[in-house]
């Protein structure tokens, strides 16, 4: 059993065989999800790489525990200390040499409907020479020429990735509350039971959302102060209660029966989570007390013990980032968030109402087992067509690199950067956060006055 189980992941590495579980009580996998978890593990570890370039805690313990440190950084031209390896220049190379990496595949993975051509095979196998492909385009970076103009240009190139991100996932998200309402509504047509399903978990939602808000209110205001904290969770309740309002309107309602409170539900929800996370990281106001002490307000009490223990603070920080940065890119890249940007969606009177309506029915996946039942441990899913956009996830993959970049190196305040201090506060990241929660309400907007300003154009959501 070992030596197959080596034999078919060496196949896997050097070869277009797909990956799969050694363990025969492990179930059979997809190649296509095998492929999206490897390229996903790529991402993870120069996502990690570049936390630890940004890290001077890391640097300074590599500095005094590795034998010969000063002279490898001689040898390789990196600095006295290897200064060039670090900070967020190292972190702009590196991420240069991934979204190279991603662009790249891009380009080779264009017009692949099915996964028998060659460009396919290079797409779902020989992982350990793209290994390689990866770490010499991350390497190749530090020798770009004209070190500076070249940071400059990225650093707006970069900037203007990390949008088109953010922008691509708040479309995703009115998405998926539009075909969350869609996919339950139709199940009130043979089951009443639904209507139940829908109004308890819009309640639960503006549940959500109400009392987060309230408690911001009691813990990010005091009575006196924190003028700024009371105007912008006014203006996000206000901004709340205008999309429900707006979605039950029947000026709405004419063009669009689907629309109700649920979306409007989990957008306010979404703006609460945005609220929440924009309050946490804005910097600290410091003010004077009566006995001439610098005393920190418009924060929670509790977080002062919270936030003494960096390192908790900063592995747990680090490892929810990548997460979330995950979880979008690989939500993002199924074939329906795909055609749902480009405008194409189902019929409504092909839905199925179905509890978990992201994933596909049922009897998809037990056909296909039947079909390899005998064979290896990998289902070559992709025979007759594709599962997912291949050059559309290259492409979200490697905006998510101009993410990561700009999100590690504190955007616009990169100079003083460090992973420890990343979690206490920006107002770079304070304004970016701000910005997604109004773009996603203008969204979700749009998505409802759309049909009453175009009404001579068809919209389907």
């Amino acid at each position: 059993m070992s030596a197959q189980c080596c034999a078919g992941q060496l196949a896997c590495c050097c070869g277009t065989a797909g990956c799969s579980l050694c363990c025969g009580c492990c179930p059979k996998v997809r190649q296509s999800r095998t492929t999206r978890f490897m390229y996903a593990l790529f991402f993870i570890l120069v996502v990690f790489l570049c936390c630890m370039m940004m890290s001077p805690t890391v640097a300074k313990q590599v500095k005094e525990h590795i034998p010969f440190f000063e002279d490898f950084c001689k040898g390789i031209k990196a600095g006295d200390t290897c200064e060039k390896l670090v900070g967020y220049s190292a972190v702009y190379r590196v991420c240069f040499g991934m979204a190279c990496f991603f662009f790249v595949f891009c380009l080779i993975t264009l017009k692949i409907n099915t996964s028998k051509g060659c460009r396919a095979h290079i797409h779902n196998g020989f992982w350990f020479f793209k290994l390689l492909l990866l770490g010499a385009m991350c390497s190749g970076a530090f020798f770009i020429p004209d070190q500076e103009t070249f940071l400059n240009a990225w650093r707006y190139v970069g900037a203007v990735g990390g949008f088109i991100f953010i922008g691509i996932q708040l479309l995703l998200i009115v998405e998926f509350a539009h075909k969350w309402n869609k996919n339950w509504t139709a199940g009130t047509a043979t089951n009443k039971l639904w209507y139940a399903s829908l109004s308890l978990v819009t309640l639960i939602m503006y549940s959500i959302a109400t009392g987060g808000l309230i408690l911001m209110a009691v813990f990010y205001t005091q009575k006196d102060g924190c003028m700024d904290n009371k105007i912008l969770l006014g203006v996000h309740g206000g901004l709340c209660l205008l999309i429900s309002m707006v979605a039950i309107s029947p000026c709405v309602q004419n063009r669009q029966p689907h629309s109700g409170l649920l979306q409007s539900g989990l957008i306010s929800c979404y703006v609460t989570y945005l609220t929440f996370s924009a309050l946490s990281s804005k910097p600290a106001d410091v003010v004077l007390d009566e006995h001439g002490k610098n005393v920190t307000i418009c924060v929670p009490d509790f977080g002062q013990d919270l936030y003494r223990d960096e390192n908790l603070v900063t592995g747990l920080g680090t490892f929810l980032l990548i997460a979330c940065i995950l979880y979008s890119c690989l939500t993002s890249t199924t074939r329906s968030s795909s055609d749902a940007l480009q405008g194409r969606y189902a019929a409504p009177e092909l839905e199925v109402a179905r509890c978990c309506f992201c994933f596909g029915p049922d009897g998809e996946e037990t056909e296909e087992q039947q079909n390899v039942k005998e064979g290896p441990r990998v289902i070559y899913d992709e025979k007759k067509a594709t599962v997912y956009s291949y050059p559309y996830f290259h492409f979200v993959f490697l905006l998510a690199s101009l993410y990561v970049m700009m999100t590690v190196t504190n955007w616009f305040h990169y100079e003083s950067a460090s992973i420890e201090t990343f979690f206490s506060g920006s107002w770079s990241i304070f304004w970016v956060k701000m910005a997604s929660c109004w773009m996603c309400v203008l969204l979700y907007l749009w998505t409802l006055v759309a049909p009453l300003c175009c009404p001579s154009r068809q919209f389907s959501v």
